[in-house]
């Protein structure tokens, strides 16, 4: 029960900060807490790739992971400058942070430099290379997308957030309770198919419940959101669960009592996030 207690009282000291910073906090104050998070993930992730002698170019990678960042709060803001600043420099500005192919482009090419230039065996040295390209792509850019979601329409983002939370506590005490069948014995032996499906229900009444308190989003894309949400926050939670399992290790730090690391407490958003900010891109829906 210690655990539990620590879990659900770091839960309440968390979410209202968490709430209030998203409704009524400015887009790059979100930008900040969200660098700060990802910097945290991505040094548990490669901590983890150290564990099985991987440890790839972590200072590099979070570099380039602020300027995925910087990118995500720059594409509203150029909105509302394109009719304020010079042409000429809007373009300068586009063509240096202005999309995330040249942070891409520069991750890639530096990759290249440090790989050539590393010192350890070139099996060893391409493994780096891997692990720091999944860090990017799996752990980075992900939560970058967390960023350009409060831009466009912050209750969007919280919706996001409160579907994670719910499955997530849905799925943990119905599988606590009533878990029988196991979803994924190899990879995470705790979780069960009964909380999983815990996870789906929870997050369908909490879109039901969003669309009553907004309106602005329709049932059905709510409902259709609730269910991404919840299928893909729970294969973040598998793939950081491998990871984990890989390394040898229960959790991914030791940061927030009762949740592990950073890594732990956002897992299912590294599937979750893109995959809302994806639907909403290719919907007609314009907040």
């Amino acid at each position: 029960m210690k655990g539990t207690a620590a879990r659900v009282i770091t839960a309440i000291v968390l979410i209202p900060l968490v709430v209030w910073l998203v409704l009524w906090g400015p887009t790059w104050l979100v930008a900040i807490v969200v660098a700060g998070i990802i910097l945290l993930a991505l040094h548990e992730f490669f901590a983890l790739g150290a564990k099985m002698n991987m440890p790839g170019y972590p200072r590099f990678t979070m570099l380039c992971a602020l300027g995925l960042v910087m990118n995500m709060a720059l594409l509203k803001l150029m909105e509302k400058w394109s009719v304020e600043l010079n042409p000429f420099i809007m373009s300068i500005l586009l063509k240096l942070v202005g999309s995330i192919e040249i942070v891409l482009l520069y991750f890639i090419l530096g990759i290249v430099v440090l790989t050539l230039r590393s010192r350890r065996a070139i099996a060893l040295a391409l493994p780096d290379c891997a692990v720091s390209a999944a860090g990017l792509a799996f752990v980075a850019w992900p939560l970058s997308t967390l960023v350009n979601l409060h831009a466009r329409y912050p209750e969007l983002l919280l919706f996001t957030l409160v579907l994670v939370w719910v499955g997530d506590t849905a799925a943990f005490f119905i599988g606590r309770a009533m878990g029988r069948h196991l979803l994924a014995p190899v990879i995470s032996p705790k979780k069960t198919w009964e909380g999983a499906v815990a996870n789906v229900v929870a997050s369908l009444l909490a879109g039901f419940v969003f669309y009553n308190w907004q309106r602005e989003v329709l049932l059905v894309d709510c409902l259709i959101v609730a269910v991404l949400v919840s299928v893909a926050g729970q294969a973040g939670d598998l793939f950081e669960s491998a990871w984990k399992r890989g390394a040898g290790v229960k959790d991914s730090g030791s940061l927030l009592p009762g949740h592990g690391g950073i890594l732990d407490r956002i897992d299912a958003l590294l599937l979750a996030a893109p995959a809302v900010w994806w639907y909403f891109y290719m919907t007609p829906f314009k907040p």
